[in-house]
Order: C-alpha cells, then sequence, then structure tokens
C-alpha cells in the first residue's frame, strides 16, 4: 500500500512539474500590441527566471515532505495508542514535539525558497 501511495505522489509530483513548464511561456507572453523583448542569453529559462522557478519548486518540494512526515508521525502515533492505550499520554506529547520541530524546520526551508523567489 505504501508502495502505491509514493507511486503516486511522484506521478502527481512529476504531472505538476511537466504542467508547471507547460504553462511558463504562456505567462511569459508579450501583451498584444508591445514590442517584443530582446534577449541575448540563449537560455530556456532567461534572466532570473531560473531561479524563481527553482524557489517556488523547493519551496513546494518542502511543504510536501514537511506533510508527510508530520502525517507519519501522526499515524504512527495513533497506531501506537491503540495498542498501549495507557501510554496515550506520553505518546501524544512526543507526537506534538516532533510535528511541532518538522513543522519549524519546513517552514525555514519554504522562507529560503521564497527568499531564492524575492532575489
Amino acid at each position: 500500500m505504501q508502495r502505491m501511495v509514493a507511486k503516486a505522489s511522484l506521478l502527481l509530483m512529476v504531472l505538476g512539474v511537466v504542467l508547471l513548464l507547460g504553462a511558463a511561456p504562456a505567462m511569459a507572453a508579450d501583451p498584444p500590441g508591445a514590442a517584443p523583448a530582446v534577449n541575448s542569453a540563449s537560455s530556456v529559462f532567461p534572466g532570473v527566471t531560473a531561479s524563481h522557478l527553482g524557489g517556488a519548486i523547493g519551496a513546494g518540494l518542502a511543504v510536501m515532505g514537511g506533510a508527510a512526515g508530520i502525517g507519519r508521525i501522526g499515524g504512527s502515533a495513533v497506531e501506537s495508542m491503540a495498542r498501549q492505550p495507557e501510554a496515550s499520554g506520553n505518546i501524544s506529547t512526543a507526537m506534538i514535539i516532533t510535528a511541532a520541530m518538522i513543522e519549524g524546520a519546513t517552514l525555514f526551508a519554504v522562507l529560503g525558497g521564497f527568499l531564492a523567489v524575492l532575489k
């Protein structure tokens, strides 16, 4: 079951990147009646667009990783509480502390991605 979920999430990530890259030329189009911009760089992503795209993808991957980690912690905690109900207080305390640490690391990663976009 976990392999199927992992394959489905990997497929969704690849599909999201493909859709994002497919929409990039349409978003970069010149407005009607404007003179076309001259670009001397022979890059697929002119200017700083590559760093913007990398920062946005990095922030998204950080959020997805943090969500997967917190979900896994929550699932394991619920399973542990079901096996040993008398230890549920200790388990939930450890779960909340660990989830807060993961969320803090995720926040720093997202801020790093946004800083790359705003650069």
